[in-house]
């Protein structure tokens, strides 16, 4: 007992220590009201350098608060999918823990697939679209309101096999955000969609997964990963410590918590050559996104179409359930309710919504937004 009173005691008078605690009291000075939420919001799914005083302070990334995070949330991460991995066949956790993400080709079988595919590509639904760069992402919502009359989806969004796989990935028995998605490349003359950019969506695990309903062409704008990249090695981990301390110096979706990369520096950081997935119609892909991917360069007008998952949950969680939004009555309105809360920030001048209605449409539809 009293040597562990002496640990701690050491740990206090620290100087590494008592310089963190010097820099949390200067932070609570500049706004008393708004640093107990900035203190306990460090230990959540927070990641901008920007708009967040403790997460972007230089002294506290210098003494190890980024490093910190993204360790303990990939060790999290691990143990979550320890627990989960009962419920997938050894070759799909084998793929998983080599690659970062779980490739199925052929996933449904052709009847089911045909089916699903006309489905959700010719039945009209309520649409929004954003442009970046030189590319439409438009999305369309499977939630309370559409998936009644999509009952082939229905029936996948519920199968076991489905949510089995969604949940691994994502280290979290949760409920994802699921659209049609459309990519439309080359809908005007301007700089790349900021998205072909190689980079990590944040700074611990999370989920993307894509059923592709076109076939994907390698110069035709195919989703890009790294094959290992989801993984922390010593190298990644001097990395993105050395990214956090210098942000001020980095782009801006870097600062905003989501770490650009060059191709050039894969090598350093012990990883190979990006992968380009030019895949056929009903392939499924799932991926830990906090690996190095990107969304391929096309080198024509193009469309890509997709049943797309997106999931992200408190990286410190120590549990793989519990997770509220998944009752029946909220986990068909979340998407609904991001885009109300998107739209009601705009309104009331907070932040202009990127993500505008245009109306009932079927996915081979046209983009409808073509400029700014």
């Amino acid at each position: 007992m009293i040597n562990k009173l002496k640990k701690v005691q050491k740990f206090w008078q620290s100087t590494q220590t008592q310089q963190a605690l010097h820099e949390l009291k200067h932070i609570a000075k500049s706004d008393p009201k708004k640093f107990p939420w900035w203190l306990a919001s460090t230990l959540s799914t927070s990641s901008s350098f920007v708009d967040h005083p403790i997460l972007g302070n230089q002294t506290l990334n210098d003494l190890g608060l980024h490093e910190f995070r993204v360790k303990q949330a990939f060790a999290l991460a691990q143990a979550r999918r320890e627990k989960l991995a009962q419920f997938l066949s050894v070759e799909d956790i084998a793929q998983y823990q080599q690659n970062g993400f779980i490739l199925k080709e052929n996933f449904l079988p052709d009847a089911e697939f045909q089916s699903l595919k006309k489905e959700l590509t010719e039945t009209p639904l309520p649409t929004r679209e954003t442009l970046q760069g030189d590319t439409v992402t438009r999305r369309m919502a499977l939630d309370f309101r559409t998936l009644p009359n999509l009952p082939q989806t229905k029936k996948l969004l519920e199968s076991s096999y489905w949510q089995h796989l969604i949940h691994y990935v994502a280290s979290f028995k949760l409920q994802p955000l699921y659209y049609v998605q459309v990519i439309i490349s080359q809908v005007r003359k301007s700089r790349p969609d900021p998205q072909t950019a190689l980079h990590s969506d944040t700074f611990h695990p999370s989920m993307k997964a894509w059923l592709f309903f076109t076939d994907v062409v390698e110069d035709e704008g195919p989703f890009v990963y790294v094959p290992g990249s989801h993984l922390l090695n010593d190298k990644r981990l001097a990395w993105e410590r050395e990214r956090a301390f210098n942000i001020q110096n980095s782009d801006r979706m870097s600062q905003r918590g989501s770490f650009r990369i060059q191709e050039s520096e894969l090598v350093d950081l012990g990883y190979g050559a990006p992968k380009k997935f030019a895949v056929s119609a009903n392939t499924l892909v799932i991926a830990d996104t906090y690996g190095f991917h990107a969304r391929g360069l096309s080198a024509r007008p193009s469309m890509r179409i997709e049943l797309w998952a997106f999931a992200r949950r408190n990286p410190f969680l120590p549990w793989a359930g519990l997770d509220v939004t998944r009752l029946p009555l909220i986990k068909t309105r979340l998407i609904p309710a991001l885009w109300w809360g998107l739209d009601q920030m705009e309104e009331y001048g907070m932040k202009k919504n990127p993500w505008r209605k245009v109306g009932k449409k079927v996915a081979t539809d046209p983009a409808q937004i073509t400029s700014k």
